[in-house]
């Protein structure tokens, strides 16, 4: 099996089923007893918190492999790499705004991968997978602001 369609058929999988939590913790805003629904607000912003951390990680790794980067673009890749933890840990001071920030957070860091990955040799498809992957997310996160405010 060509490893390469192993490794796009694997992103896919995993990038979806790390929507999981996204989509649970909205639904829980929504659905379960009101007496829970500030467990499901904070789990939805802690588990956000994690995953757009980890979206900065993915360019630290990336540009300590490329041996082809120039050294301002392994500069840009490297302080970007930080970048969305310091977003996502940020969110953690704005109280209910800190959902903003993080829906803000996620656009960011998708328009940024759009411009980054192309030069660390990313495939194209993987741009395609972190657009459906970060508009889901988007919506889970308003979405669960939304049902929390209107069910709490």
């Amino acid at each position: 099996m060509n490893p390469h369609f192993l490794n796009k058929r694997l992103s896919h999988q995993l990038g979806f089923a790390g929507l999981l939590p996204f989509l649970l913790m909205m639904t829980g805003a929504w659905f379960a007893d009101p007496s829970w629904i500030d467990d499901f607000v904070k789990g939805q912003l802690a588990y956000a918190i994690v995953i757009l951390s980890f979206l900065g990680g993915v360019h630290w790794g990336a540009a300590m492999l490329s041996s082809t980067l120039s050294a301002t673009d392994t500069r840009k890749a490297l302080s970007w790499g930080v970048t969305p933890s310091l977003i996502a840990s940020s969110a953690t001071l704005f109280g209910g705004f800190g959902f903003a920030v993080l829906m803000a957070g996620f656009i960011a860091a998708l328009q940024v991968d759009k411009q980054l990955y192309p030069q660390y040799g990313m495939p194209e498809w993987f741009i395609s997978l972190r657009k459906k992957l970060t508009l889901v997310v988007v919506l889970s996160l308003l979405l669960t602001v939304a049902g929390a405010n209107l069910r709490g």
